[in-house]
Formats: structure tokens, C-alpha cells, sequence
């Protein structure tokens, strides 16, 4: 309750500040929108991507710059001294209580507004050189034409990431490439703006389908469909926008046989198997 009254009073200062190109944790906008945008920004044959990766975004966000930039907009001291002391609120590495000098409280509402104000900075300096971008949260894709200008961009804009906002990049995540050897909030974005549903979004599925549907569980098949039911239910709802009939088909598929051998491993005598297979 504390931090949400904090974000009740900080949210409407500045959601009028936000960058248009910024879509995460922001009142009608979402995944799906920064996804729409994407694939427009691919359609004007922007096809290559520079994706920027923020390594441990929340665990290395400088306080004292973070209270800077607050009080640039803030007045209410009180309130700042409170936003102070909720980032520092302790934490417990091997099980000893310390100050915390860094990061945001992760797992709270506060966590969010806040990364969206630091990184604010970074939206406002992709506009200034004019780029075509999408954010949502720590996940930054700018598109442009040629290869040769996205690494350019990319060493350019690391540069002003890791020096301004002292922030650290993921040399190794990070990438210049064509826009369908990357990944947008799970997605694919090709060539032709069709969006896809990315491989590792699929594996991650499927890890998730197999835990639920493990055979030595113990567990009744009634209770096993109650609990894919809504993991399948959110999962399809979050990619309504993909084109992947075949892919949700051989889904379809698998998931059925993972059930029926679920349900066949419960078999324990054979007659009840003979009428199982049967029906």
C-alpha cells in the first residue's frame, strides 16, 4: 500500500513526460503496442535492428542520480526522502541485513515508474538524433536500413548509456542483426512485419507444459487439465497477435499427447488401459 500510494502520486506528474516511443508499465500501452509499432517501423524497410540489452537493469540503478533526476521535477522533500528510504530499504545477501546503495525494489509497484523516469533520459536522446525506436521497460530495439549504421548506433548509444546514465550494457546480448534473427517481447518480427512467436518463447512454453504434465506427480489428469488451463489461456491470449496456425496446431497436438500419456501411466491394470485406448 505504501508504494502504490508513492506511484498514485508520482504517475500523473509524469506520464505527460514519458517519450511516445516508451510502452511499458504505462496506462493504455502495452506489449502489443510496441509490437504494432515494430512491425511499422519494419514495413518503411528498417530491417535491421540494434538490440540493446541492460544487464541487471534493476540491481545497478545509481541512487543518488535516480534522487537527482526526481528532484528536478519534484519538490515535496518529504516525499523524496521517502522514495529515498524505499530504496534503500535493507536487503539480506548470506542472510545478514545491509544498505542497499543500489537497484530498485524489485517486486514492487515503485519499481517499474522508476525505471521508466531513469530511462526516460535514454528515450529523450534517441529522439534528439532522430532515431526509430520501441522501449518497453529495460528492452530497447532501434531500427534503421543498413547493418554499418546499426553498429554505429550501437557503440554510439552504449556509450552514452554506460557514461550518462551509469548504467551497464550487455556486451554479449546486445546485437546488430536483420530483424528476424531477433526477439521483441517474445515475438518475431519478419521481414514482411508478419509477427511470429519466437523459439525460446516456444521452449519456455513447453518447460512449462512438461512440469505441469510430469506423469510421476502423483496427481489426478482433472487437476492436471485445471492447471493448463490457464497457462494455455493466458499464453494464447498473449500472442493472439502472432501468425502461427501451424505452430498452435502442432501445439494442439503435443499437449493432447502429453495428457494421454499421462493419463496411461495411471493405468495400472490392463483392462482399465484396453478401455482407456478404446474410448
Amino acid at each position: 500500500m505504501f508504494y502504490e500510494a508513492i506511484v498514485q502520486v508520482l504517475s500523473p506528474i509524469y506520464e505527460n513526460k514519458f517519450s511516445e516511443h516508451s510502452y511499458g508499465f504505462r496506462p493504455n500501452r502495452g506489449a502489443h503496442e510496441a509490437l504494432i509499432k515494430g512491425s511499422e517501423y519494419v514495413q518503411t524497410g528498417r530491417t535491421i535492428v540494434v538490440d540493446i540489452d541492460l544487464k541487471t537493469f534493476f540491481d545497478v540503478v545509481n541512487h543518488d542520480r535516480l534522487m537527482y533526476k526526481l528532484s528536478e521535477t519534484i519538490e515535496d522533500k518529504t516525499l523524496l526522502k521517502l522514495i529515498r528510504r524505499c530504496l534503500q530499504c535493507g536487503i539480506m545477501p548470506d542472510g545478514l541485513v545491509s544498505q542497499r546503495t543500489e537497484g530498485t525494489p524489485q517486486g514492487s509497484p515503485l519499481s517499474p515508474l522508476l525505471s521508466n523516469i531513469v530511462l526516460d533520459e535514454l528515450d529523450k536522446e534517441l529522439e534528439k538524433r532522430g532515431h526509430k525506436f520501441v522501449r518497453y521497460a529495460d528492452d530497447s530495439n532501434i531500427y534503421v536500413c543498413r547493418q554499418a549504421a546499426g553498429e554505429r548506433v550501437m557503440e554510439l548509444i552504449s556509450t552514452f548509456i554506460e557514461s550518462k546514465l551509469k548504467l551497464l550494457v550487455n556486451r554479449d546480448k546486445s546485437q546488430v542483426c536483420e530483424v528476424n534473427q531477433t526477439k521483441l517481447l517474445g515475438h518475431t518480427i519478419q521481414k514482411s512485419e508478419i509477427l511470429t512467436i519466437a523459439k525460446k518463447s516456444v521452449e519456455r512454453f513447453k518447460e512449462k507444459v512438461r512440469h505441469i504434465t510430469k506423469r510421476n506427480r502423483g496427481v489426478s489428469l482433472e487437476q492436471v487439465i485445471s492447471e493448463l488451463t490457464p497457462v494455455l489461456r493466458d499464453w494464447l491470449t498473449y500472442f493472439r497477435k502472432s501468425k502461427s496456425k501451424t505452430l498452435m496446431r502442432n501445439l494442439d497436438s503435443w499437449i493432447r499427447r502429453k495428457l494421454r500419456c499421462f493419463k496411461i501411466k495411471q493405468c495400472k491394470r490392463v483392462i482399465t488401459l484396453q478401455r482407456f485406448l478404446a474410448k
